[in-house]
C-alpha cells in the first residue's frame, strides 16, 4: 500500500518485458477458429473436442512459447495471432468471458448475494471437488487472466474481491467478504450468534422449520429444533460436524453451530483446489511475484480494467487525423453525445469501436514523452469523412 499504482504498473512491465518467450524470429502458431461452426452449439469456445476447444489452443500455444508482451513496447503484439473470419483477437477473449459467466460452464457461479440484488451479476469460482477436466479448465481460467495482462486487453469479467484477494494470497475477512457473497447466510449466522435466551432460540428453530431447514427435536418430539448441517453454495446439504445430522443445536453450542457455517462458507469462497489451479495456469504465463505487489483492487484493474468507462481518460487518448481540430463543431457534437450516453451505452461504443467492452485502466504514453508508445485501443481515431460532401 506504500507503493503508487502506476509505479507498480511500470516495474510489472518490465518484469513482463524481461520474460519474453517468444523471440522475433519464432512465429507463434496462428490458430484457426470458425464462426460458423459454433452458431448455435450450447457450448461454442470451450466444448470438449474439435479447432475451438480454447484450453486446448491454449496448451498448444503454451507449450509453443507463444505468449509474448506488449506493455511498454513500440509494438503491438497479441499473445497468438488468430485466424477468426468475422472476428478478432479481442473478440475471441470476449467471447470466451461472455461463456465463462453463461451456463455453458459450471466454472464460475452467480453470488447468493444477487439474488437479493446485493453484488448482482457477480461470480465466485464453484465450489466443489473437481475432477481433472475441470481442473484443465481452471488452469485454462488461469492462462486467460494472465493472457490479459500481458496483452494489457481488460476481460469483462465481473468477479467477488474475495477471488481478488483469495489469488493475491490476502486473508479474506469473515464478516465482510461473508456477506458481500452470501448476505442471508450472514444474517443468518447473526441471529444465532445475537441469541439472548433460550426462548429467542426456539423460536428461531421454529422459524427456520416453517422454511424446511430444520427437525424436530428427538428429546421433544414437538419442538422444533436445527441440526448441525447446512446448504453449500452449490445447493447441497453438507455435515458441518461428524455425525452432524444426528446432533442438535441447542444453548450450550449455537456458537459452535454459527461458526461452523461461517467457517464452511469461508473456505468455499477460498476454494483452494480450484485456486490451485488458477494459479498454476496464471503462473504458466507470467511470474506469480508479481502479485505480491499488487493489492486485490489493483489486480482486479490491471486484469478486468474498470468496469466503466472514464470520457475524460477517453478524451484524452483520442488522435484526430489531418483536417480535424478538437474543436470543431462535429467533434464537439460528438463528445456532447457521448457524455449524454448511461454506461451501457458508452460499454457498447467502446465494444463496437474496439471490439471489447472496456478499456485499460493506464496507458504507457504517460509514463514518456510524446513519442511514447500508445497501447491499443489507444489512442482512439477519429478520421475525416468518406465523402467531401453533404453534412
Amino acid at each position: 500500500g506504500l507503493i503508487f499504482y502506476d509505479t507498480k504498473v511500470t516495474v510489472m512491465n518490465r518484469v513482463l518485458n524481461a520474460t519474453v518467450q517468444r523471440t522475433a524470429d519464432h512465429a507463434a502458431p496462428e490458430i484457426t477458429l470458425d464462426p460458423l461452426e459454433i452458431v448455435g452449439a450450447p457450448n461454442p469456445i470451450c466444448r470438449p473436442a474439435g479447432r475451438t476447444n480454447t484450453p486446448a489452443v491454449l496448451g498448444v500455444l503454451e507449450s509453443k512459447a507463444a505468449f509474448r508482451n506488449s506493455a511498454g513496447t513500440k509494438e503491438y503484439f497479441h499473445c497468438f495471432p488468430l485466424s477468426f473470419p468475422g472476428g478478432s483477437f479481442r473478440h475471441f477473449l470476449w467471447q470466451v468471458c461472455k461463456e465463462l459467466q453463461s451456463s455453458s460452464l459450471s466454472l464460475l457461479l452467480l453470488c447468493p448475494s444477487s439474488a437479493v440484488n446485493k453484488n448482482k451479476g457477480k461470480y465466485i469460482l464453484t465450489p466443489s471437488p473437481i475432477t481433472y477436466a475441470e481442473e484443465q479448465l481452471f488452469h485454462f481460467f488461469g492462462q486467460l487472466l494472465g493472457i490479459a495482462i500481458r496483452a494489457d486487453v481488460p476481460l469483462p469479467l465481473d468477479l467477488l474481491p474475495s477471488f481478488w484477494k483469495t489469488l493475491v494470497g490476502e486473508p479474506l475477512d469473515p464478516d465482510v467478504d461473508l456477506q458481500e457473497a452470501d448476505i442471508l447466510t450472514y444474517n443468518y449466522v447473526k441471529k444465532f450468534e445475537n441469541i439472548s435466551d433460550e426462548t429467542e432460540l426456539e423460536a428461531l428453530c421454529a422459524e427456520i422449520t416453517s422454511q424446511h431447514l430444520a427437525m424436530e427435536s428427538p428429546d421433544c418430539p414437538n419442538k422444533p429444533c436445527c441440526k448441525f448441517t447446512y446448504l453449500s453454495l452449490t445447493g447441497e446439504e453438507v455435515e458441518l460436524c461428524p455425525r452432524g445430522r444426528h446432533i442438535p443445536v441447542g444453548w450450550e453450542n449455537k456458537d459452535v453451530y454459527a461458526a461452523a457455517i461461517r467457517s464452511l462458507r469461508m473456505r468455499e469462497l477460498q476454494t483452494p483446489e480450484c485456486m490451485t489451479a488458477v494459479r498454476a495456469g496464471l503462473g504458466s504465463i507470467i511470474p506469480l511475484q508479481l502479485l505480491t505487489t499488487l493489492t486485490p483492487l489493483e489486480m482486479e484493474l490491471r486484469t478486468c480494467g474498470l468496469p466503466y468507462i472514464n470520457l475524460e481518460f477517453l478524451k484524452a487518448h483520442t488522435m484526430y487525423q489531418v483536417g480535424l481540430m478538437e474543436t470543431d463543431q462535429h467533434i464537439e457534437f460528438f463528445w456532447s453525445a457521448l457524455e449524454m450516453f448511461t454506461q451501457e451505452e458508452l460499454c457498447k461504443f467502446i465494444k463496437f469501436a474496439c471490439n471489447q467492452e472496456r478499456i485499460p485502466f493506464t496507458c504507457p504514453c504517460k509514463d514518456g514523452g510524446p513519442d511514447t508508445a500508445h497501447v491499443p485501443p489507444y489512442p482512439m481515431k477519429i478520421a475525416p469523412p468518406d465523402g467531401a460532401a453533404g453534412t
